[in-house]
């Protein structure tokens, strides 16, 4: 743990719950490797996190609730689980493969721009990104025990920082998208809390009216920023492992047939299924080496 940083301990019950696969699964990019554990910022609030067993997370102290809550620790994983088709032996090794995986619950703001960042991005360059827009144009926050960590900047300094000085830190063409995006948000075009109380689908037209937002990003900023369990952001990584482990010999196919097949094949809680494919797509081979389900078992695209 870090020198001279108070902490509680939290046990852990239940499900199984995985930190370091949580926050290195391509939801949230700001949190540092430190003594063992990780040090980063929930909101303004600066944490240090680890788990030493499979029972046990350490938190700073005082940040126990606040950590809870973020990492989804309240998530009702047996009920979440219950709703996936049991008849998918794809998802169920995925789930396998990592069953500690849990979504975030992140910020609403920090989570919308840092998936504007990250179109066309590998997760190291998103992280790259996301850092240094925390340390030129975030406010610095020093606890004693950790390194000294950023906010994430608020819509208003995005937006005064202007196009240029964002395509100085990496962000190329999607610097005028995230500065367009904080300016309508500071200047109150878009409600981000607003879009709290609005059905999924009208939630997801609201976020796309942001220059440079389209579905995947907004679907993103929903299932990660506004706990939509129900949204099912497609991205290269999770297009590709739907092709392969659910489609093989399927030569031609379009991301639109994926959409619905996903949609009406994983359930209210699809983007779970989403996340847990995805981490496993991400990191292993498992398009080559795993087994496909039998195609009855599988309903074909937009049933």
């Amino acid at each position: 743990m870090p020198p001279s940083h108070r902490i509680e301990t939290l046990p852990l019950s239940g499900w199984a719950f995985d930190l370091a696969s949580t926050l290195h699964s391509g939801q949230a990019f700001h949190w540092l490797d430190w003594h063992g554990g990780f040090a980063g910022l929930i909101g303004d609030r600066p944490v240090f996190l680890s788990q030493p067993d499979a029972g046990t997370l350490v938190c700073t102290k005082g940040m126990a609730e606040a950590a809870r809550h973020y990492l989804g620790l309240d998530h009702e994983m047996v009920r979440i689980a219950a709703t996936f088709p049991p008849s998918d032996t794809v998802l169920g090794r995925a789930i396998e493969w990592c069953p500690g995986l849990r979504l975030l619950r992140q910020p609403r703001w920090e989570c919308l721009a840092t998936f504007i960042t990250s179109s066309l991005k590998q997760v190291p360059h998103i992280r790259r990104i996301s850092l240094t827009l925390r340390e030129r144009f975030g406010r610095p926050v020093k606890a004693r025990g950790l390194p000294l960590l950023h906010t994430y900047p608020p819509p208003a300094a995005l937006a005064a920082a202007g196009e240029k000085a964002l395509r100085e830190c990496g962000l190329g063409y999607r610097a005028p998208f995230l500065h367009r995006a904080a300016t309508a948000v500071a200047g109150g075009q878009v409600d981000l809390a607003a879009i709290a109380s609005l059905p999924d689908a009208e939630a997801l037209g609201a976020l796309c009216t942001l220059h440079g937002v389209g579905e995947k990003i907004a679907s993103c900023a929903l299932l990660f920023g506004w706990e939509r369990h129900g949204a099912f952001p497609i991205d290269v990584w999770i297009e590709r492992a739907l092709r392969d482990l659910y489609f093989p010999r399927r030569r031609k196919i379009t991301t639109r047939h994926i959409r619905d097949f996903a949609w009406g094949h994983f359930g209210p809680n699809r983007g779970y299924a989403q996340q847990f494919l995805f981490h496993w797509a991400r990191l292993t081979d498992c398009g080559k080496k795993q087994a496909v389900p039998r195609a009855e078992s599988v309903p074909s695209p937009g049933a």
